[in-house]
């Protein structure tokens, strides 16, 4: 058990290696995956490196597997399963599946406002993991942990998911409603690794937001937010 800069954390690093089926050579890369910021008091950069090369890991793996899986898909029903299969709440699910979320070493404060719970730093440990997976053992290593706990994913539904742009598009139409209109609303982060904020509307109903690394990306998750709204569809 090894315990962080901040005073009661601890991380049971044999709890977690079981959890996610891997014995790591270099446990140092599975102790700054699960660190918040918060405790790493500037010391170490936490887990955003890691959740960064995740990220990039994850989406090629996925894709990897999409592509062998499903060889008479055209690109569009692809990229719908892609973005259903690394999407915040898919990770988030996966990760707290696993119980992940209940060995990230969060600062005190975060402890009290129970960010253990937040989908956004739960996703993030997920994609941190896999990275620290990665560079503790390779391509295959990653690859065993993706298959593993995405698999069933990948065979639960025959048709791909449908596009939420697609879809709000359809509900405004059937309520006869102009089409939705998209706004860039900000810009954060580097220029290497923009994070787009989008907002969304849809005459006379409230407009939603939402951020993610791509236009492209923010707008879908836009669209799925106010159609969940609209439609009364707690799901996900």
């Amino acid at each position: 058990m090894v315990s962080s800069n901040d005073s009661h954390i601890n991380l049971d690093i044999d709890a977690v290696e079981k959890l996610i089926d891997h014995k790591f050579n270099n446990q140092t890369l599975i102790i700054e995956a699960l660190t918040h910021r918060s405790v790493s008091h500037g010391k170490t950069h936490g887990y955003e490196r890691l959740e960064f090369l995740g990220d990039r890991i994850l989406g090629l793996l996925i894709a990897d597997l999409l592509f062998a899986k499903f060889p008479d898909e055209p690109e569009g029903a692809l990229s719908r399963r892609f973005n259903d299969l690394v999407r915040q709440e898919t990770l988030a699910d996966i990760a707290a599946s696993i119980g992940l979320k209940d060995h990230i070493l969060l600062g005190k404060a975060e402890r009290l406002a129970a960010s253990f719970d937040n989908p956004a730093i739960v996703s993030d440990i997920c994609e941190s993991i896999i990275a620290a997976i990665y560079l503790d053992a390779g391509i295959e290593a990653a690859s065993k942990f993706i298959n593993h706990h995405w698999q069933q994913r990948l065979i639960e539904t025959l048709q791909p998911p449908k596009d939420a742009k697609s879809s709000l598009q359809e509900w405004a139409m059937a309520h006869k409603l102009p089409i939705p209109t998209y706004m860039e609303i900000k810009r954060d982060g580097p220029d290497h690794a923009p994070i787009f904020t989008i907002e969304v509307t849809i005459k006379d109903k409230p407009p939603e937001q939402a951020k993610a690394a791509s236009k492209r990306l923010a707008e879908q998750n836009a669209a799925e937010i106010i159609l969940r709204k609209l439609t009364g569809n707690a799901k996900r």
